[in-house]
This record gives structure tokens, sequence and C-alpha cells, in this order.
């Protein structure tokens, strides 16, 4: 088999940077209000943003993690991607168009319409930045991996080096161009990874005569100790009463976490209507089901013509089976191409990330509560949210290093758990229930934020196995690697209590209106344009 050439590599990712940074450029030339730079001016039609959308949603882990939980777990591991495609249903029969008509930049916008802004708009920023936290963790570990079987580094400083590398484009992308240079870089993105998954998978079906069966057969052949246990599910979570509830845990989270991520809400905004908002939400679905069908063809793929030893044995382990894989069909350039792909891939998302809670804490907590949303503090808006994706991404860079080495698929899976406790309960209550009020709300997003973050801390995926973050420390006193099947509901029954117990009083006529204008769009543009 060829080896990876490391010069070829990093000649690939240096002409996709140069790229990039010169479309990220010129976009950022228009960028001149909060709108702009938060919104992307709104200028984006449904089919693009839905591209763009896809480009954010199929991160590290859809790529890298899925791949890898395919090649080793089999059925198991494509259960990631069966729970990341389903979660679009509940985006678009129940956010996508009732945000967009009622917000203006972030989830906070939705959430204060008719409570009381400050306490609200608070809650909402640091929800923001914890589940935009969580998920850069993934895709820092997943940049460290990846570079560091490219390049063959396999010490912890040299990857470490990697990914402050990684934080650094990031930070140069969301500081130049903004929104609508980051939902570029996206767009270019997911048409890369599309094409790129879709020319392996045809590569690895050919392979076999392009037969499916005969694909399965080789990957069982080549996992002995699995065997057919790859083609069934319980691999990974069927062993023990504990590891099935784990997954009826992570399956919860994976499904109604989507319609919470921040950085996934944010794109509804950068669309004129409520009708493109829609559109973009039905190409996204497209896009994102084509992709993880080729998810289930290249983790078989990985199996059979790697080989799980191989895959544990690499600097990323699991996150490694797609690019080794590529080296197997094609060589150092197919290799070198897909790693670019991927590189690609984390760095759209992370930027996606960064712009996201940089926004959030500029317009909500600094614009908002701090400036009391003066109409001459909106250059400053702009600059603050450059700040803080500043502090952000080098926050994220220390995270990522202590992530490193974990399967991002899980990790992000993590994120899902926040967002799905803190935030969509909060979403569907503003939305649908009359009586909400302020108090269910800080009720809901911090207990549930308390609660989600407790449980992982105390979890087995921090503590006490050989995989977990810290293998040396055992405080794993909550047996679920993810916390979700516990967060969720509590956090659903936090919002309802806070709200019985609370004196505070509706307003009926902001109800009415935020009723109207969520289900109409009636209103909505006003608003927006002021």
């Amino acid at each position: 088999m060829n080896e990876s050439s490391p010069i070829l590599n990093i000649s690939i990712f240096g002409v996709f940077v140069i790229a990039t940074l010169i479309v990220v450029i010129r976009a950022s030339r228009n960028t001149k209000t909060a709108a702009d730079y938060l919104a992307a001016g709104r200028a984006f039609t449904g089919p693009q943003n839905g591209i763009a959308i896809a480009g954010d949603y199929l991160s590290a882990a859809s790529f890298l993690g899925i791949a890898g939980a395919i090649a080793l777990n089999g059925y198991d591991g494509f259960l990631y991607s069966i729970g990341f495609l389903v979660a679009w249903l509940v985006a678009l029969l129940l956010v996508a168009e009732l945000l967009r008509n009622t917000g203006k930049y972030t989830m906070g916008d939705v959430l204060s319409f008719r409570m009381r802004q400050r306490p609200v708009r608070a809650a909402a920023a640091t929800s923001t930045m914890a589940v935009s936290f969580f998920y850069l963790l993934a895709q820092m570990a997943g940049a460290g991996g990846l570079v560091a079987l490219l390049l063959g580094i396999t010490g912890t400083g040299g990857q470490a080096l990697v990914i402050a590398v990684v934080g650094a484009l990031m930070i140069a992308y969301v500081l130049i161009g903004g929104m609508k240079g980051t939902t570029w870089v996206q767009i270019i993105k997911a048409v890369l990874l599309i094409a790129g998954a879709g020319i392996m998978t045809v590569w690895v079906l050919a392979k076999y005569g392009f037969n499916l069966s005969s694909l399965l057969g080789a990957a069982v052949d080549a996992a002995p100790k699995a065997g057919e246990k790859l083609l069934g599910p319980g691999l990974q979570y069927g062993a023990t009463g504990t590891s099935k509830l784990d997954f009826l845990s992570l399956a919860l989270a994976l499904v109604l976490g989507t319609a919470g991520l921040p950085h996934i809400l944010m794109r509804f905004y950068t669309v004129p209507t409520a009708k493109e908002a829609r559109r973009s939400v039905v190409w996204a679905i497209w896009l994102i089901g084509i992709f993880y069908l080729f998810t289930l063809v290249l983790g078989y793929g990985a199996g059979a013509l790697v080989g799980p030893d191989k895959i544990n044995a690499a600097p990323g382990k699991a996150n490694s089976a797609a690019p080794l894989l590529a080296l197997e069909l094609g060589g150092p350039i197919l290799l070198g191409l897909i790693a670019a792909v991927a590189f690609a891939t984390i760095l759209a998302v992370v930027a996606g990330l960064t712009i996201t809670a940089s926004a959030s804490f500029a317009h909500d907590i600094y614009a908002n509560i701090i400036k009391k949303g003066q109409e001459e503090d909106k250059d400053s808006e702009v600059k603050v949210a450059r700040m803080t994706a500043i502090v952000i991404g080098l926050v994220s860079i220390g995270g990522g290093i202590i992530a490193n080495g974990q399967n991002i698929a899980f990790l992000v899976a993590l994120a899902f758990a926040v967002a799905a406790s803190a935030n969509l309960p909060t979403i569907l209550y503003s939305l649908f229930w009359k009586r909400f009020n302020t108090s269910g709300a800080l009720w809901s997003i911090y207990g549930g934020l308390i609660v989600t973050i407790t449980l992982i801390i105390l979890s087995p995926a921090v503590s006490g196995k050989p995989t977990s973050m810290f293998k040396n420390a055992d405080f794993d006193l909550f047996p679920l690697s993810n916390p979700g099947i516990v967060s969720i509901p509590v956090a659903f029954l936090l919002g309802y209590v806070g709200t019985i117990l609370s004196k505070d009083k509706a307003d009926p006529a902001k109800q009415a209106e935020m009723e109207v204008r969520s289900l109409t769009g009636a209103g909505a543009e006003k608003a927006i344009a002021h």
C-alpha cells in the first residue's frame, strides 16, 4: 500500500486555505453593519442556505467519527447517522420557520420576545456558549487526529500545535468574513465533502462488483473478533442493560438536539423570508440524507479494506478510518484530497460555531443587556463579536488539546445532549405554551445546563475507563456516557415547574403577537429591518 506524503498533504491543505481565505476576503467587502456581519445581510437563497446548513451540520463527526464508528462497531455505528438525519424532521416541523419569523440574529431574540429581556438573553447566551464549546471540542479533537495522521505526527505536543493552527485559521475566517464569509466557506465545503464521499463510495462498491452483500461479507471477514455482530445491533450498546439504556439516551440526544443547536438555528436568519427558511431545510435534509447513505459504505469499506486493527493503531484511532480508506483506494493523492476535504469540514464548522457564540454574546449580552439596545452601538456590537471570537477560539484550542483522541461522533453527541436539554424545552415552550414565562425559561435553561454538564462530568466519558478523557481519574458516579435520557425530561419538567410556581404574569398581547408572527410571518420583516 502507498504511504502518506506529508509534503503533498501540506500542499493540498495550503491550496484550500488560500482559496477559502480569498473567498472570505471578497465576501467581507460588503460587511458594514451588524446585520451583514451576524446574518450575512439576509442575502442567501433557500438552496444556498440549505447547502450551507449541510456544510455546517456535516461536521468532522459525520465524516470521520461515523465512518470510524461503523468500521469498528458496524450497525451500532450507523445509528449515529440515523439519529442525526431523523433529527431534521423535528427541526423542519417544529422550529425552522417559526424561529425565522420571531427572531433577528440569535435564539435569545425568540426567547425574549414576550419575556423579561435581560435575564432571558443572559441565559440564552450562556447556553449558546456551552453548546458551542462542547461542539468545538469535537472538531478540534478531529483536527488533531486527522492532521497527525497525514503528517506522521505521533507526539501529543505536535498534535497540540496542529490544533492551535486550526484554531488560528478559524479565528481568521470569523474576524475577516463574518457570517457571509463563513457561509461561503460552508457552501464550498459541503460540495467538496459530498462529492468526495460520493466518489469514494462508488470506488468502494466497484471493488465488490457493486454488490453491498459482498462488501458486508468482506467487512465481517476482516474483523474476526466481531464477526457477524458487525451486521446487527448490539456490538457497542447491547452487552448490558446499562449499555442499552446508554443507546436510548444517545438516540434521544441526537434526535432532539438538532432543533436546539445554536449554530444551526442562526442559519435560519441568513435568508430573507420564512419560505426560504423552509426551503433551506428541505435542501439540507436531502443533502444530509444522501451523505449519510455514503457513510454506510465508507464505514464498512474501511472495515473491509483497512481492517479494525490498523484503524485502532492509527494516531486518530476511529477518526482515521476514512483517511486510511482513501489511502488504500487511491494512494497519497486521494488521501491528500480527502484529508483536505475533512480539514475543510473542520474549519467550516468551527468557524460557524465561533461566529454563533460570539454573535450571541455581542447581541444578547453586550448590545441588549449592557447597552440596552441603543442604536448607536451597532458598530461596537460587531467589534465585541470579533473580540469574543478570539477568546472563544483560544478556549476551544485548550479544550481540543484535552479532548484529543476521543471519538468525535461521541463528543458531538454530548453537545447534542446539552442543546436538547438547555435549549429545546425553552424554545418549544416559548413557541407553543401561552402560560410560559420568564421564570420557566430560566429554570429550564440553567437547570438543563447544570444537570447535563454535571452528569457528563460524572460519566464514564470523562473518567473511569481506558477510553475516558482523564484515564487515570475515577469519579464516574453516573453510569451512562450520554445523559440525554435523564437531562432532557428534567429540563422539560423544570420549565413546567418554574412556570407554575412563578407569580410572573405573561403579557396576553405579546403572546398573541408572537403566535401570529411565528405562524404567519406578519410583522417579522419590519422587526428585522428595525
